[in-house]
């Protein structure tokens, strides 16, 4: 039989109750992405089926959104490097990034995100957080629950995408 889920396995040294349930969804995550498209190659990562979003775009996304999340919930601003680096997750490089290193940047981003979450201060939950230039109204708890909702759902398209493109049989 294999492992249960994550949130079935009980609770995660050093985070609070509070927090169990988004750390449970980032463990999940990671494991489920590696699951997923450690075996795709280069060409199936950045393949867009139906004019889709890649496997490598949501891998990408879920490193960097979690980063730029992180920081506003550290109430910091983005910087014009990170705003610029939004754009550059679509794209494949040059050379294409593969499987390994995709799922290594989002897996540590994720690994960051659990780091947060068992760092902060039950104090500052409710700090106000801005975020984006408009700057939406926030605070830090919702930035750190929005951090694993968000990479769940890009967890998801990569699993999806990812059949789809086995499908295709592009090897």
């Amino acid at each position: 039989m294999s492992q249960p889920e994550a949130w079935l396995r009980g609770p995660l040294e050093g985070v609070d109750p509070v927090f169990m349930p988004a750390a449970h969804a980032l463990v999940q995550a990671s494991e489920d992405l590696e699951r997923a498209a450690s075996e795709l190659t280069v060409a199936e990562l950045w393949v867009k089926p139906g004019g889709a979003a890649s496997v490598g775009f949501h891998l990408r996304h879920i490193a960097g959104s979690t980063d730029r999340l992180l920081t506003y919930a550290r109430g910091e601003r983005l910087t014009e490097a990170r705003r610029q680096a939004v754009a550059l997750e679509q794209e494949p490089g040059d050379p294409p990034a593969d499987a390994t290193t995709l799922i290594r940047e989002a897996r540590a981003a994720i690994e960051r995100a659990l780091t947060a979450l068992r760092a902060v201060p039950k104090a500052s939950l409710y700090d106000p957080r801005s975020v984006g230039r408009a700057a939406m109204p926030t605070n830090v708890f919702g930035l750190l629950c929005h951090v694993a909702e968000h990479t769940q759902r890009h967890t998801g398209q990569v699993i999806t995408t990812a059949k789809i493109v086995r499908g295709l049989g592009l090897h």
